[in-house]
């Protein structure tokens, strides 16, 4: 039987999570595969197979005698939300079911996509991008994108280390604290609205939308919290009507197509007077049983197990 390595953990604060979104995939792969989480740490990465933890070989991409016929990697942040790992895979002539290294980076950086995206007319928000916390003053901050305004880490694709600035003398807290998390940090004109997501696939009809879940968070906005810790309510299929789902759905899939993305990819949405403003594109969606994908996929009557088979017929 073909062995399938589910790349997990990683360096960033949402290992734990990419865990639970690996047991997922593993608990649903088709059975045609034989699936190995492979446990990704800045200290070493480690095969969990046969109730046994072997080390993982980068040389070789083996774990004992053992090779991988193809991988999945669900690495929520570095280093495989962001591409290396699939650059690793693609040197090593393994096939995998991921976006590949330049769309994953491209979607890992918030404003870089953002501004990618905004190149073929799809309405983000406005923003600066900062490199360090001198790189503009307070004043001109907010002489630009007006109160309030979200600061975000650009470049480590975490749900940590976001804020909502109400006011000036907020944003210097805010930004040292999105440092901690990345390297560059974004800073966007808030958004008023309704937000919304959209999860996106390559299927075997082409590329499909799924149903829209409608995002209200019991939060300031929906950070690490309330997507993880319970903190927001998701309402799959999303309360808009029709023309509004239609229209981001398209939008979605366009996404897609341009980003040439691969596998599953979610994709929020701010509805403002009812025109979609792209917040952000995720090519390692969270997958855990309470995620909003999951979700998503019941919604459109399908199960978790007939959606990857799907997903693995049409990208390996």
């Amino acid at each position: 039987m073909k062995l399938i390595g589910i790349f997990c953990g990683g360096f960033s604060s949402e290992a734990a999570i990419s865990l639970k979104s690996a047991q997922t995939i593993l608990d649903n792969c088709p059975k045609s595969f034989k699936p190995v989480k492979i446990i990704v740490s800045t200290e070493t990465w480690l095969a969990e197979y046969d109730d046994q933890q072997i080390p993982f070989d980068l040389n070789t991409m083996q774990f004992g005698n053992n090779s991988l016929s193809a991988a999945i990697v669900y690495v929520h942040g570095d280093p495989g939300e962001n591409g290396k790992i699939q650059a690793l895979l693609e040197m090593k002539g393994i096939p995998y079911i991921n976006s590949g290294p330049l769309a994953s980076a491209l979607s890992f950086d918030k404003w870089y996509c953002n501004q990618f995206l905004s190149g073929f007319g799809i309405k983000v928000a406005k923003s600066l991008l900062l490199r360090s916390t001198n790189d503009f003053s307070e004043k001109d901050i907010v002489d630009q994108l007006g109160l309030p305004l979200f600061v975000k880490p650009s470049d480590s694709g975490s749900s940590y280390g976001i804020s909502k600035v109400k006011e000036q003398s907020q944003l210097r807290s805010a930004l040292e604290n999105a440092f901690k998390e990345g390297d560059s940090v974004v800073i966007e004109s808030f958004l008023p609205g309704t937000e919304v997501t959209c999860g996106v696939y390559r299927g075997r009809d082409g590329i499909k939308a799924l149903p829209l879940t409608e995002i209200c968070s019991e939060n300031e906005f929906f950070d690490y919290d309330a997507k993880y810790l319970g903190k927001s309510q998701e309402i799959t299929p999303a309360r808009v009507n029709d023309d509004i789902k239609v229209s981001v759905q398209i939008i979605a899939k366009r996404i897609y197509s341009l980003m040439g993305l691969r596998s599953i990819a979610r994709i929020d949405f701010m509805l403002v007077n009812n025109e979609p403003y792209v917040i952000e594109v995720n090519t390692t969606p969270g997958f855990s049983p309470a995620s909003i994908v999951p979700q998503m996929i019941k919604a459109d009557g399908s199960s978790i197990s007939s959606f990857w088979e799907e997903i693995f017929e049409v990208e390996l």
